[in-house]
């Protein structure tokens, strides 16, 4: 540990199974980096739709995770856990997490660090981990997306839809885009969506067929779950892949699987939080490799809605529930 660091920190506490109001400020002794781990000064942290989930009482910390909220964040390694050689002392650097992230300091396994892309901020940089692995996993390793295929990004305009039209389009496919605002539509055109479709007024299983001249996509990305999932069927191509990430409105419904068989369809998708540090390692690994350079270049780009101080998480909490944001929300820490 270097010698000018503090012993406490102040760090957001989840108080109780609730609505954003549970979320207070607190102070909290520094953690010591374990073997294989760094310790982050942290300069910015993510708000995400699975903080949200922990803070209602929804989805609690795997064992052994903190219980503070916070998947990613973004800052300046301080300490080096026992065996660590890939980091070292002031390096910048941003993490996914197990949780953590809300508070001034955190500890990362070194694994789960990537640099920081050249020409970015910290701040802008902490809106990369979660979304980016998120996206990376499901989209291009289960669904296998290719050059040439389409994808159909549902909820376009949240973290991950904006980081899917991004990467999708910068690798050569075709990308379609939900949204359920008007003000959301021309910012997924500007990454590079082809076609915006506005749910609430239109079908999304017709306005794919016909721009794709009935035959549907070859990958949706899927957040919804409920009664979009027979609906996301029959919009798939034939040798389609369904990829899902989160259940919106509900993981239970009554399905039609005549479609799956004759179509040749692929159901499947994951979770991210509590995979092993060795598949982490690897998503990062292909991250560094294939997107990185994109984010140095500017071909992919984060996009922040909104940051708040780190004691405003509450305040960031409301604004991701509304769903009146496009992109990331952060919240600032130094």
């Amino acid at each position: 540990m270097q010698p000018n660091l503090s012993d406490t920190m102040t760090v957001i506490e989840i108080i109780g199974p609730g609505g954003p109001e549970q979320l207070v400020a607190s102070r909290r002794p520094v953690p010591s980096p374990a073997p294989g781990e760094v310790l982050i000064k942290v300069a910015a942290a993510g708000v995400n739709r699975p903080d949200c989930l922990q803070r209602q009482g929804g989805y609690p910390p795997p064992p052994g995770a903190s219980d503070i909220p916070g998947l990613e964040v973004a800052g300046t390694v301080v300490a080096l856990g026992q065996g660590v050689e890939t980091w070292q002392t002031g390096d910048e650097v941003c993490a996914l997490l197990t949780g953590g992230g809300y508070a001034e300091y955190c500890a990362a396994p070194a694994p789960q660090c990537l640099p920081v892309p050249a020409g970015l901020t910290l701040q802008q940089a902490a809106a990369l981990p979660e979304t980016f692995f998120t996206v990376w996993s499901n989209v291009f390793d289960r669904a296998r997306l290719q050059p040439g295929e389409s994808l159909l990004v549902h909820g376009g305009a949240s973290g991950i839809g904006v980081t899917a039209i991004q990467l999708a389009r910068a690798l050569g496919s075709r990308v379609f885009a939900t949204v359920g605002d008007n003000d959301k539509i021309q910012p997924c055109l500007d990454l590079g969506a082809e076609r915006v479709i506005h749910y609430r007024n239109e079908d999304f299983v017709q306005a794919i067929k016909s721009v794709t001249g009935n035959q549907g996509v070859d990958v949706i990305l899927d957040m919804v779950g409920g009664d979009y999932v027979q609906r996301n069927l029959s919009a798939l191509a034939v040798e389609g892949r369904l990829v899902f990430i989160a259940f919106l409105r509900g993981a239970k419904m009554e399905l039609n699987l005549a479609p799956v068989m004759m179509k040749r369809l692929t159901i499947t998708g994951s979770t991210l939080r509590s995979r092993p540090i060795a598949h982490k390692a690897a998503i990062a690994a292909a991250l560094q490799k294939t997107v990185w350079p994109l984010l140095a270049n500017g071909a992919v780009r984060p996009i922040i809605d909104r940051v708040f101080p780190l004691t405003d998480a509450a305040a960031a909490h409301a604004l991701m529930e509304s769903n009146r944001h496009v992109g990331k929300l952060l919240l600032q820490i130094v």
